[in-house]
C-alpha cells in the first residue's frame, strides 16, 4: 500500500550505540485484534510504510523501526512492532530499551516498572533513572545444542540454536577477532553460516527461520565475560550487544549449568559497547532474561512523504543484494 501520509513524526534514539527510530504519529490504523495479528495486518497491507520510515533517503540499513499501537493489554503502556530494513521483528531488546527511553523524553513515562506489549509477547521494563533502562525479556530457551554444520568454504562450524525472542545460532566459530575492523569479513562469514541454515532447512523448534546469527568470544574489558557479534535480518550488523541474542547466550548457559540465576553476565558487542545481564528461570521452562542498558534520544523530526517523491517508499541499499542478505 503506498504511503498516504503527509508527514510522519519520529523520535531516534541509540542503545550502546545501535539507531531505534521510534514511530510515534503517523503510523498506519492496524485495528482491533492483538499484537500478533496487527504485526501480520502491518506486514501483508502496510509494507510501503516500513520501507519509506526504514531505507534510504529517509532511513538506512542499521535503523531499527518500532512501530507504537494500542495495546490490547491494559497492563501494558503501548503495544510496538519491530522491524528493520527487510521485514518485522518478533521482539529486539535494544528496541525495547529505546522506546522505553523515548516514552520518557516525551514525558509519558516516570521512573519505575511498565510494559510493552510486542508480537511475541509483554516485555517488562523499568526506567532506572538517567540513560538507564533494565528489561525483562519474554522466556528464553535453548532449542538445539552442538549443531554440526559443514560449511562451504569454512569448514565445520558447531553452535547452538536458541530463542531469546528471535531465532539464533551461536557459535565459538570466529575467523578473525570481534572487532569493527573486521566487520567486513564477519558479515560474510556469518552471511554464509545463515545461507548453509537457510538450504538445509535447520530451523526453529516450529519451522522458524532461524534468521540471526551470533559469534561470540572472550570479554576484551577486564569484567566483560563475552563480546559478540550478531548479524541480523538484511546484512546489518547489530552496533549494541543484541538484547535477544544476549538472552539466547544466557538461555544456553543456563542450559549447560555455566550461569546461576542472579548471578551477573556482562556481554560486550563488536563496537564495545555493554549490557548487564541475569535471569531467573522461568515457571514452565527456559529462563526470564534481564537486561540492563543505556539509551539516548539524539533526534525529532517529522518525515514528509511527498506523493510525487519517486523515492517515497524507499530504496533497498546494501553491498549485497537483497537476495543475499535474506
Amino acid at each position: 500500500m503506498p504511503i498516504s501520509v503527509p508527514s510522519v513524526h519520529v523520535i531516534d534514539s541509540h542503545t550502546e550505540g545501535e539507531p531505534t527510530r521510534v514511530i510515534i504519529e503517523g503510523g498506519p490504523d492496524l485495528g482491533q485484534g492483538s499484537m500478533k495479528e496487527k504485526a501480520e495486518r502491518f506486514a501483508r497491507d502496510f509494507d510501503g510504510f516500513r520501507r519509506s520510515m526504514i531505507l534510504e533517503p529517509r532511513g538506512s540499513d542499521i535503523l531499527v523501526g518500532a512501530l507504537l499501537c494500542p495495546p490490547s493489554s491494559p497492563a501494558c503502556v503501548a503495544g510496538v512492532i519491530f522491524f528493520n530494513n527487510v521485514g518485522l521483528l518478533g521482539m529486539c531488546g535494544h528496541g525495547t530499551i529505546g522506546v522505553a527511553m523515548t516514552l520518557a523524553h516525551l514525558d509519558r513515562l516516570k521512573t519505575g516498572r511498565h510494559a510493552i506489549e510486542t508480537p511475541v509477547g509483554a516485555v517488562g521494563f523499568e526506567l532506572l533513572g538517567g540513560s538507564l533502562v533494565s528489561i525483562e525479556n519474554v522466556p528464553s530457551w535453548r532449542y538445539r545444542k552442538d549443531v554440526e554444520l559443514q560449511v562451504e568454504g569454512l569448514g565445520t562450524v558447531v553452535g547452538d540454536i536458541a530463542w531469546g525472542g528471535n531465532w539464533f545460532f551461536l557459535t565459538r566459530y570466529c575467523p578473525c577477532p570481534l572487532t569493527v575492523e573486521h566487520v567486513d569479513r564477519l558479515t560474510a562469514v556469518t552471511l554464509q553460516i545463515r545461507r548453509h541454515l537457510d538450504k538445509h532447512a535447520i530451523t526453529g523448534a516450529r519451522g522458524e527461520r532461524v534468521d540471526h546469527v551470533e559469534l561470540f568470544a572472550a570479554g576484551e574489558a577486564h569484567d566483560a565475560h563475552s563480546r559478540n557479534f550478531v548479524l541480523c535480518p538484511g546484512a546489518a550488523y547489530d552496533r549494541s550487544p543484541c538484547g535477544t541474542g544476549t538472552s539466547a547466550k544466557l538461555a544456553c548457559l543456563a542450559a549447560d549449568g555455566l550461569l546461576a540465576p542472579g548471578k551477573p553476565w556482562v556481554q560486550e558487542s563488536v563496537i564495545g559497547s555493554r549490557f548487564e545481564a541475569s535471569f531467573r528461570v522461568a515457571e514452565d521452562s527456559g529462563i526470564i532474561p534481564s537486561i540492563r542498558g543505556s539509551a539516548h534520544v539524539y533526534s525529532e523530526a517529522r518525515l514528509l512523504c511527498h506523493p510525487d517523491d519517486p523515492f517515497v517508499g524507499g530504496v533497498y541499499h546494501s553491498r549485497m543484494t537483497p537476495e543475499a542478505t535474506r
